[in-house]
């Protein structure tokens, strides 16, 4: 697929996009999966190019299907949803390949803490008025103050996948 993304601003499209996590629990035996069901964000294509832009996630749309989970995720052990009530992701760059995949680095920011990230997003659909971007890639939650692991429970790094759909609002 040859890309061309329009310039201008673009904003998320929320409800034709999702982020989810996953995370190995009980010893590695279960597998938590969670969705974010509030998700915003916006960017802008450069006429030289270049990409930035920003998605916030509402801690407190944390969705496991579990509320007594959802509520302790929300809480002080794990994202202080209180004084912590977003989680963002700063789009620094965004590379387009050839092969429809986009180099993309920024800042996430959890519970207060900002750290770069980096991970290769898949470009499923590109034209004049949408774009929409697949991605999955891992994350230390340790590096982000979610270091509580009862009995020793959590193991490994939070998997995060995202499918995010772009519409573009001006020129």
């Amino acid at each position: 697929m040859t890309v061309a993304v329009q310039t201008g601003q673009w904003q998320l499209d929320a409800g034709a996009s999702t982020v989810a996590l996953k995370q190995k629990t009980m010893w590695s035996l279960v597998t938590v999966k969670g969705d974010f069901t509030a998700v915003t964000g916006g960017g802008e294509v450069a006429a030289d190019g270049s990409v930035t832009g920003a998605l916030t996630l509402a801690v407190a749309s944390l969705d496991t299907k579990n509320a007594k989970r959802d509520a302790h995720l929300r809480g002080p052990d794990f994202f202080d949803a209180d004084n912590h009530p977003e989680i963002t992701f700063v789009v620094r760059s965004a590379e387009v390949g050839a092969d429809a995949t986009v180099q993309v680095s920024g800042q996430l920011t959890v519970r207060g803490i900002s750290r770069p990230q980096s991970f290769t997003a898949r470009l499923t659909r590109a034209d004049a008025d949408a774009v929409t971007l697949e991605a999955e890639f891992t994350v230390d939650r340790s590096e982000f103050g979610l270091g509580w692991n009862q009995l020793g429970m959590l193991r490994g790094l939070t998997a995060v996948t995202a499918a995010l759909r772009f519409t573009r609002t001006s020129a």
